[in-house]
């Protein structure tokens, strides 16, 4: 009996892991990160400098975490536009990669104030799945 506890408490643990990972993920990117999610992917960033503003430069350090049994990543792709005027940014961000899904975005600028949507393209296995958060500057 107590043999089959130990089993069973091992397979939920398992059964748990990538949950686990997710909720952990950018814990290394310290103070001030952001999180956006969707059902495979969890992706934290923390922008330099923050907080952003208007005309402003900046760059992202980013982590990108599996979720249930999804497949490493093995690339990002980050941009930024404006919904609401149909319109992006001037600029093109450029990604580097950092091992362990890390990354690091810069070239960013938002022109304008109003609602951003930051879309980030995570490429894993053929596949890529968009996961998007919305920022507001003033």
């Amino acid at each position: 009996m107590r043999a089959m506890r130990g089993v069973a408490t091992l397979l939920v643990t398992l059964a748990n892991f990538p949950s686990a990972v997710a909720a952990e993920c950018g814990a290394a990117l310290g103070a001030g990160s952001a999180r956006a999610e969707s059902e495979r992917y969890a992706v934290a960033y923390r922008t330099e400098p923050a907080p952003l503003s208007v005309g402003r430069a900046f760059a992202m350090e980013i982590q990108v975490c599996a979720r249930r049994q999804a497949a490493a990543p093995t690339g990002l792709r980050v941009d930024a536009h404006m919904p609401e005027h149909r319109h992006g940014m001037n600029y093109r961000p450029t990604v580097a990669a950092r091992g362990e899904g890390r990354f690091r975005a810069e070239g960013f600028l938002f022109h304008m104030p109003g609602r951003w949507q930051l879309v980030f393209d995570v490429d894993a296995s053929g596949r890529r799945e968009r996961i998007t958060t919305d920022l507001s500057l003033e």
